[in-house]
Parts: structure tokens; C-alpha cells; sequence
């Protein structure tokens, strides 16, 4: 048999076979509600090159690291089928804090086997948890999410209902490994996500020179937390804490400044005697707390102070507190409000005119972080810093890891 007519039929087959598994994709989205106001999309196989990649320039992860336990499961024969894009999502009009995601499943009672050697509770009704991990299992999907909240709704919406839009890909990432999109109306704004080895950006441009520069100044100060807002941001910001500012608080910018302490705190508790008499103990413990200094400027600071006390955010003792880091005393200058805690007092530093927000690293936060899991500890304490930056329509934002043996995709 001639040589050739193999070869060529079986390169044939080889290459179909590779563009079909490493760069097919299937960019339909099925899981994504109408009433979704942002969508991150992870591009799965794209994470598996780079994850490849980066251990094969690592020869040192070869052995797979620590030795995993063989009783707790295999993900790859959890029974669950890996898509070309996880479809992230967040409702509209939901808490901040609730995220969801749809996964389609191959076999859901290997599924169910695997949570369970996964230690997830089984609570009832194909409902299971573990940590801030729900998970609702519905014939072949399953609805994952930190919070179980829209769980009936989502289940109504996405999994019993055949008219549901079916979104592509294409309108939502291009060719990073995610992305992350607000959705408002007919219009979507992407933000690319990318993954080096020692930070995370997500960014709306390619231009990176004034935010280089912010980050070139920054890196001379030594604060916990730094910003500065114009209105808009203000704006943007207070609503993921729902503290929405109205235009009616004349508030035009905001400039802070935030350093950790320990400081002693005194526990008061009773007990009794032997002869029943009522004992006082006192107990000292160190706590974490913010010091800090926020100036929010004001075109007219009497009516910001009207505002506040309209929205109730001042007590009788001018404690702010819309701020739950307290105590603290705010008061009114001709330029607008002052807001500084009690005890030591922290300076603003100089202005660079940019918008920003800063959180470096600090052993003291970690450390004081007592619902954290070691994993999640470990995670924390290997950030050097969150910085948002801002500059017209561009914005950008990087988590910078500290520097490592390892890139980030073989560390967590």
C-alpha cells in the first residue's frame, strides 16, 4: 500500500482533531439572564494553553506539587462538561456580593458523589454548600453562586424556559483570556481581562502611559489606602456599597488617605464568686483598625451637611457613620467636609490630580481576617496591591502580586 495514501489522510485527521479541540470554539452563550447587568467571561480553553505553557517553562511543578488526596475526587471526572466560556453573572438589582454561574453537567449523580467527597452539605432538595460555595442541582445543570438568593428565579428563568437569549461571545470578549462587561439597555461595555505572571489587569484601552504614572508616583508613598475621586467616580463607587450620592450633596471630589493599627481594646464581662458576688474581669486584647483622613470637597459645604444629616449619616457626638470604621468626627470647612478618626491622626499627602484608588498589602490585614480559609489567607497575603485608576472614558485596574518563584496560574 502506497505510503502517501495514509500519511496524508491521517495529517489530515490530526489537524482536525487539533483545531477542534485547542481552537473550535462554541461562542453560543445559553446562560446568561436578560436581566444580567455584568457578565465575566473566562475563556476556558485559553486558560489551559497558558496554564500549559507556563508548566512546561516550570519544570519544577512536573510532579504536580503536593500529593493530593485521591479519596477527595478528580474535577476532570466530576461529572461535570468544561465549556469554551464560563459565563459569569450578576443580576440586576441583587446585592454586590451575589455572583452566579450555570455549568452543564455530563452525569449528575457523579456529580452529586463528587461534592460530597468534596465535603459540600447536603441540605436538602439537591441544594449543597460549603464555605460561601451554594450550589443548586437541577436535572443536567447546575446553578453555582455565593449566595443562593436567585437560585428559584434563575432556576425559572434560565433552566425551565425555552425563549431565553442566547448572547455570542463575540459581543462580550476578544481574543483575551476574560473579560469583564457591564450590560445597560443595548449597550455593553467590555473591559479585557488579562493574567501575567505577577498581576491581573482589567482595562478598557491599550494605552498605558498615565496610568504607568500614577502607579510610578504611588510607589513613593507607603500608605494602606489612597484615593482620589472626582464626581463621577464618587458616583460609581458609592453605589457598590449602596451609598448613593445625589447630585442635591454638591460633593465634587474626594481625596483620602487610610493607615492599619493595633491598638488595645478592653473587654468588660462578669462573673461570680463563691460566695455569688458579682466579680468584674477585665480582659485586653489587640485589635486592627483604620486611621484615617478623608477632605470631600463641596461647591457649597452647608448643603453637603444638610445632606448628611438628611441621610442620617451624622449622629449627635458629628460622628460619620457611613463609614462603619468609627470612631470618628467629621466637620465642615468653607471648602467642604473633613472626616477623621479618633486617636492617631494621619496626613493627606499631596495631590496628583488623577483619579485613583489604592490598597497596598499589610500583614495586619490578613492577620485580623479570622473568617478567611488558609487557602484564602495564603491568596491575600501574596497580593502587594489593588490599584483602580480612571482618566476620561480609560479605565484600569490591577492586582499586583508580590514576586514570586512561580507565575500566578501554578501559585493559586
Amino acid at each position: 500500500m502506497n505510503k502517501k495514501r495514509i500519511i496524508v489522510p491521517l495529517l489530515l485527521l490530526l489537524i482536525t482533531v487539533v483545531y477542534f479541540v485547542v481552537f473550535h470554539k462554541d461562542k453560543n452563550l445559553r446562560y446568561i439572564p436578560q436581566n444580567a447587568d455584568v457578565v465575566v467571561l473566562i475563556d476556558t480553553k485559553k486558560l489551559t494553553e497558558q496554564y500549559l505553557f507556563s508548566l512546561a517553562m516550570h519544570p519544577s511543578r512536573w510532579s504536580g506539587g503536593k500529593a493530593k488526596n485521591k479519596s477527595s475526587g478528580s474535577f476532570k471526572d466530576s461529572g461535570i462538561r468544561i465549556p469554551d466560556f464560563l459565563q459569569i453573572f450578576h443580576i440586576k438589582d441583587t446585592g454586590f456580593s451575589e455572583w452566579y454561574t450555570i455549568l452543564e453537567l455530563k452525569d449528575s449523580q457523579r456529580f452529586i458523589g463528587f461534592l460530597k467527597k468534596q465535603k459540600f452539605t447536603d441540605k436538602g432538595d439537591n441544594h449543597f454548600q460549603k464555605d460561601q460555595i451554594f450550589l443548586m442541582v437541577e436535572g443536567n445543570h447546575c446553578v453555582a453562586g455565593i449566595s443562593d438568593l436567585a437560585f428559584e428565579t434563575i432556576r425559572k428563568q434560565m433552566l425551565h424556559n425555552s425563549a431565553n437569549t442566547v448572547w455570542n461571545a463575540d459581543q462580550f470578549i476578544q481574543n483575551t483570556l476574560g473579560s469583564i462587561s457591564f450590560i445597560s439597555g443595548q449597550k455593553i461595555q467590555n473591559f479585557s481581562m488579562t493574567l501575567n505572571d505577577d498581576e491581573i489587569e482589567i482595562r478598557n484601552n491599550s494605552n498605558r502611559e498615565i496610568f504607568d504614572r500614577i502607579t510610578s508616583m504611588l510607589q513613593k508613598r507607603n500608605h494602606f489606602l489612597e484615593v482620589e475621586l472626582d464626581k463621577e467616580n464618587i458616583r460609581n463607587f458609592s453605589r457598590f456599597f449602596n451609598k448613593s450620592i445625589a447630585d442635591s450633596s454638591r460633593v465634587i471630589a474626594l481625596k483620602g488617605t487610610a493607615d492599619l493599627v493595633q491598638v488595645n481594646d478592653t473587654i468588660i464581662s462578669y462573673e461570680y464568686d463563691d460566695n455569688f458576688n458579682e466579680v468584674e474581669k477585665k480582659t485586653i486584647q489587640k485589635i486592627t483598625q483604620p486611621s484615617y483622613n478623608m477632605g470631600i470637597q463641596s461647591n457649597d459645604s452647608g448643603k453637603t451637611w444638610e445632606y448628611f444629616q438628611s441621610r442620617k449619616w451624622i449622629n449627635d457626638e458629628n460622628q460619620f457613620t457611613a463609614i462603619p470604621f468609627q470612631p470618628n468626627q467629621i466637620s465642615k470647612t468653607d471648602k467642604g467636609i473633613v472626616i477623621q478618626s479618633t486617636g492617631k491622626q494621619v496626613k493627606l499627602p499631596p495631590q496628583l490630580n488623577e483619579n485613583y484608588f489604592l490598597i497596598r498589602n499589610n500583614a495586619l490585614l490578613y492577620s485580623s481576617l479570622k473568617i478567611l480559609t488558609s487557602s484564602e489567607k495564603k491568596i491575600i497575603s501574596d497580593i502587594d496591591y489593588v490599584l483602580y485608576g480612571n482618566k476620561a472614558k480609560d479605565y484600569w485596574l490591577k492586582i499586583k502580586a508580590k514576586k514570586g518563584d512561580l507565575p500566578l496560574i501554578l501559585r493559586w
